[in-house]
């Protein structure tokens, strides 16, 4: 199956779902008002989304990897801020490791994503 779109990809599905948990945590109580924190945080998950995207459309196996290295980069910046805002009270525990999951699943399938798409860059052509 050739896939002709970038949101059929399993791991923009998954960045898109991480991107909707961060959201619904910064738009609550305390977290709100930290626009810094915030702001980063809501950067970063956007960035995972938009990188994929942005690479997928380049149609470069070579560039999209690069992209994709960003995602994953960006799925683990998110990770960072999130202990940010679990040390200073603003998401629990329980949606602390939630939201900590769905970002290290998004990794994972990126990186999965970008192994498949390097052995079809180094595999000979006829």
């Amino acid at each position: 199956m050739k896939l002709t779109r970038f949101e059929d990809l399993d791991c923009w599905q998954e960045a898109r779902k991480l991107t909707q948990m961060i959201y619904k945590a910064t738009n609550q109580g305390p977290f709100q008002k930290d626009l810094r924190l915030s702001g980063q945080i809501q950067a970063a998950t956007a960035s995972v989304m938009a990188n994929i995207s942005e690479g997928f459309i380049r149609r470069s196996s070579k560039e999209f990897t690069q992209f994709l290295f960003i995602a994953m980069s960006s799925a683990a910046e998110v990770q960072s801020h999130l202990y940010i805002a679990l040390d200073q009270g603003y998401i629990d525990q329980e949606d602390f490791d939630r939201i900590y999951d769905q970002a290290n699943k998004t990794a994972m399938i990126i990186s999965g994503l970008i192994k498949y798409l390097r052995t079809k860059q180094t595999k000979p052509t006829k």
